[in-house]
């Protein structure tokens, strides 16, 4: 830990007035040590980051952090503000700032050692004691894990590695009075958590540690599985067994979620494992007296474990609806599709950059290839690009039967998929047989087994008899009406010129603009993403309009933010800086920030100018096989030039008419600095 911080990293004044300031400052102390490369690229990947969901945390804590190919080795870097800095918390701004950087294959060693600061960060002690540290030196040796004070009767606390699963508090812990006055001592109330983030740095652990603090207060007994960089050990199964409710803190899928099947279940976002762990604990006992119980995905057993097969318990009334699960069901399937796109996409448009269109045509390469000519390469890449394709189908069904009923559902949904090409299904038979295929698992798993056969259940004869029934529905029930609907949505997309064009690019550009990154904005990209598993010109023409529409709406702010920056915060105004980088990325969740501090006048704007990109784009005839990458895939895209002026003129119509819409609105009060406590060092409660 000690080569992780050095005293030449801790920044004691730090002087940033936002957050993107606080992170330039510390990264430039990280490229200075030789820890990062590249300045710009680290920081466009801490701004993506920090879009996805602040890093604020309570007590004035911010922990800016992300993994990045700009980092050279596991870094952290710490400055104390005496301003403090808005970093989204809800209680406010932070004086203790720690920018944590990971190479993007770090090891996990080093994230064990950052996932211990991430639960230390939760000691007042700790967060108390570099408030007053009074050298660089010092701050350092605190956060490596050195003692926070020096007890007059114990030996100096140690701070070990963390480990992936955190021990129970035990009864005697919870309730240590009751046993030693001969009271009779009731069974504390027992929890397992489960936590983890997309980035799975920081805030699993975090998460962790307030769950446990909560628990400790409450007197509840937990037991918390972390599943983050540094590991993931499951939760032992004894203690689930023995388990009155589950918590359940994340912001990606929990693995092996059918464990907790008939369990009263929490189910949250990893955030509010931090901020709100003491309400999740009451939430969970009072869900355990009223008797609540969830179904997982299947019942416990479906994997081969002990458990008996049916014993889910009946679902909870307050579960998502079934539009909800539908649209994550279909959502899990794209998400493992997009790679054989991406893959497969820019290969074949690579290819076809070198070789022309025509190299579609070329002989296998297994019979015809010379190292010295350069349509043989193209050809290569063009045979390997559509292999890559004929996966598509089949991943895509497979892994929507995979987010249905988990590892059970992946044979018949791939075999589904399969047979979906054979008779020419195409996308849409991909989707009925992943939903037919977790179907009919479901249905399986519903039905009563012997002990004597739980052991082949996972491995034989689930798979086999759900890839019979699917097979059977696909070829001789479903297949040929979906054949012809795929057919004419084929031709549809084939014949889309003149107004119809324009009409659907207008769609698509609201539908991306709407909520940036929200269900609406998926629903448009999966429908684009999906069109891929089987392309031609129409459904390349939608991909291009979904990519350059989803652009708008961050550059469109950056743009505004630049010519007109007095109608803008400068919190804003340090957020449209690294709009520019997350909207030609196509990240539009770049615009969230200036969505949610002003909805009623930035979402129409960036709806119109999406609209405006997508006509134009659809108008223009662009193409696009890649299905993300910004302007970074532009020299791989049909009309190029014109697809830039499509992209240009919908950022400057967001841009002015935002601008417009905000100057007709009554000139704000001049901005007040944040409010600092009498002392500035003293911690803020949580």
């Amino acid at each position: 830990m000690s080569a992780m911080i050095t005293a030449e990293l801790v920044d004691l004044d730090l002087a940033a007035d936002s957050k993107e300031a606080a992170a330039r400052s510390l990264a430039e102390r990280m490229v200075a040590a030789g820890r990062v490369t590249d300045l710009e690229g680290f920081l466009a990947d801490v701004a993506a980051r920090e879009a996805q969901m602040p890093t604020g945390l309570d007590g004035g804590i911010g922990i800016p952090h992300c993994r990045s190919a700009h980092v050279a080795e596991p870094t952290l870097a710490f400055g104390r503000s005496a301003t403090r800095i808005d970093f989204g918390a809800p209680d406010g701004p932070a004086d203790l700032v720690f920018l944590i950087a990971a190479p993007a294959g770090a090891d996990t060693d080093h994230l064990t050692i950052l996932s211990a600061l991430a639960r230390r960060l939760m000691d007042p002690e700790f967060t108390a004691a570099l408030r007053t540290a009074e050298d660089p030196a010092t701050a350092a040796a605190l956060i490596a894990g050195g003692p926070v004070a020096e007890p007059a009767t114990a030996e100096p606390e140690v701070i070990p590695p963390a480990t992936p699963a955190t021990q129970a508090v035990t009864a005697s812990e919870a309730a240590p009075e009751t046993a030693a006055e001969g009271v009779p001592q009731e069974r504390p109330f027992r929890v397992v958590a489960v936590t983890s983030c997309p980035t799975d740095i920081a805030h699993t652990y975090m998460a962790a540690e307030s769950l446990e603090n909560a628990a400790r207060d409450a007197g509840v007994q937990i037991t918390v599985e972390t599943q983050g960089s540094a590991g993931f050990k499951k939760l032992p199964k004894a203690a689930i067994e023995a388990a009155d409710a589950v918590i359940l803190a994340h912001d990606v899928e929990v693995r092996d979620k059918e464990r907790f099947a008939g369990k009263p279940t929490v189910d949250v976002g990893v955030k509010a494992g931090i901020s709100r762990a003491p309400e999740l604990i009451a939430e969970a006992r009072g869900r355990a007296e009223r008797g609540e119980v969830t179904a997982a995905a299947h019942p416990a057993g479906a994997d081969g474990s002990d458990a008996p097969f049916g014993t889910a318990g009946e679902p909870d009334e307050s579960a998502e609806g079934f539009g909800t699960r539908l649209r994550k069901w279909l959502m899990t399937g794209v998400s493992y599709m997009v790679p054989f796109v991406a893959a497969g996409g820019l290969l074949i448009a690579l290819a076809f950059a070198i070789g022309g269109y025509e190299i579609n045509a070329a002989p296998s390469v297994t019979d015809h290839f010379l190292w010295n000519e350069g349509a043989s390469w193209a050809a290569l890449l063009f045979q390997i690009g559509d292999t890559a394709f004929t996966f598509l189908v089949p991943i895509l069904a497979g892994y929507i039967a995979f987010g249905m009923v988990d590892r059970p559902g992946l044979v018949p949904g791939i075999v589904g998929g399969a047979i979906a090409l054979t008779i020419n299904a195409g996308f849409l038979g991909g989707l009925v047989a992943g939903l037919l295929a977790g179907t009919v698992v479901m249905a399986i798993q519903r039905i009563a087994i012997p002990p004597v056969l739980r052991g082949i259940m996972p491995v034989v004869v689930i798979p086999l008899i759900s890839s019979a029934v699917v097979g059977f529905l696909m070829f001789l029930v479903v297949g040929k009406p979906i054949a012809w609907l795929q057919k004419q949505l084929t031709d549809w997309l084939n014949g889309l010129t003149g107004s119809n064009a324009i009409i659907l690019g207008v769609v698509l550009g609201l539908m991306m603009c709407f909520d940036m990154g929200g269900p609406l904005n998926k629903v448009a990209y999966a429908f684009a993403v999906g069109g891929l598993a089987d392309p031609n010109d129409g459904s390349l023409k939608v991909m291009a309009c979904v990519m350059a529409a989803g652009m708008v709406p961050p550059l469109g702010l950056a743009l505004a933010t630049t010519v007109r920056g007095r109608l803008f915060t400068r919190t804003e105004r340090e957020n449209g800086k690294a709009a520019w980088v997350l909207g030609a990325s196509f990240i539009t969740e770049g615009a969230i920030p200036f969505a949610a501090a002003d909805p009623l006048r930035v979402i129409p704007s960036a709806m119109v100018g999406g609209a405006v990109t997508g006509a134009l784009s659809m108008a223009f005839g662009c193409t696009l096989r890649a299905p993300h990458g910004g302007i970074f895939v532009v020299p791989l895209i049909g009309n190029p030039w014109l697809y830039l002026v499509a992209v240009a003129a919908g950022t400057v119509v967001t841009a002015a008419l935002v601008v417009l819409l905000k100057g007709l609105r009554r000139p704000a009060a001049p901005e007040a600095a944040p409010p600092v406590p009498d002392d500035a060092r003293t911690p803020v409660a949580a």
